[in-house]
């Protein structure tokens, strides 16, 4: 095999591997906007909240899945205050309302956590070896390779959800209209907690897998402006384009960093998916699988 064929071959199993870790992350917009109808501005800070809390129970216990599961409980409970506390006072207001409370939230947070759990930056060691694993020419980290297949077991589990349980059934109710969905008789602040509960968890999965990636730091939530573009292609409401747009963005960013890098200095990574993004919102602002609204005056 080339060396040329080798080192393509190499980008684009690294970017099918990063995409499907950025949609893990990806998925906790989508959930909270199918039920809720609102963008979650903190889902950043949700992920690095989730990597500190990861890496300090792994500096204590020193095992991985005491750290994994101390985390999920953390980040569920902390989800069901969060709703409890700031937000189940906001049902029916306008989503404006929200979208706010988030974005103050992320501050809260970014600010919060470090003075809890201390500023360095931790790590997550996991239950295997990181010893890459190769396949011919190609090179697989096994931490991406394990982020991968978790994030399609949570894709085809939330998939099922929302489409043939009563609960996925509510929550999309709710998303469609709070106040209709009052008045059938569903309970808006418990599914809203559902919800946020569903996303402290695919946080806590993100925050462990790229903590052990990346380190814990509070620079893990800058994660969730990377993945921003991932959400806006895929469409705001659909899990399975979190996860299609999430390999795609990771294919091309990995592919032109890969080739253009060399001659533009760097930095192309960090640009070509917002480009990407820009072109989505001007020409088709539903994402690809997202679903079309349109609005009669």
């Amino acid at each position: 095999m080339s060396s040329d064929l080798s080192f393509f071959l190499l980008l684009l199993t690294d970017g099918v591997l990063v995409g499907l870790m950025y949609s893990l992350i990806a998925m906790g917009f989508v959930l909270v906007y199918k039920a809720t109808d609102a963008l979650n501005f903190a889902q950043g800070e949700f992920v690095m909240l989730a990597g500190i809390v990861a890496g300090a129970v792994s500096a204590w216990a020193a095992n991985f899945w005491v750290a994994a599961g101390v985390t999920i409980l953390t980040m569920v409970l902390f989800s069901f205050a969060l709703e409890r506390v700031v937000l189940r006072p906001l049902v029916g207001r306008p989503v404006i309302a929200v979208v706010m409370a988030t974005i103050g939230l992320a501050a809260v947070i970014r600010g919060v956590a470090p003075l809890v759990f201390g500023s360095g930056i931790g790590t997550i060691p996991l239950p295997f070896d990181d010893t890459p694993i190769f396949f011919g020419p190609l090179m697989i980290p096994p931490v991406q390779l394990a982020g991968a297949v978790v994030s399609i077991i949570f894709v085809v589990a939330f998939t099922w959800l929302f489409a043939r349980t009563r609960v996925g059934i509510a929550l999309r109710a709710v998303a469609d209209s709070q106040m209709i969905a009052m008045g059938m008789g569903i309970n808006v602040p418990l599914y809203f907690a559902y919800a946020w509960a569903l996303a402290g968890i695919v946080s806590a999965i993100g925050g462990v897998f790229w903590g052990s990636l990346l380190g814990v730091d509070n620079q893990l939530a800058l994660i969730g402006l990377k993945v921003f573009p991932v959400v806006i292609l895929g469409g705001l409401d659909s899990v399975a384009g979190a996860v299609i747009a999430g390999v795609l963005i990771g294919i091309i960013e990995n592919i032109t960093a890969g080739y253009l890098d060399p001659y533009l200095g760097g930095g192309t990574k960090d640009l070509v998916p917002y480009v990407i993004m820009i072109a989505v919102l001007m020409f088709r602002p539903h994402g690809l699988f997202g679903k079309k609204t349109i609005d009669r005056i």
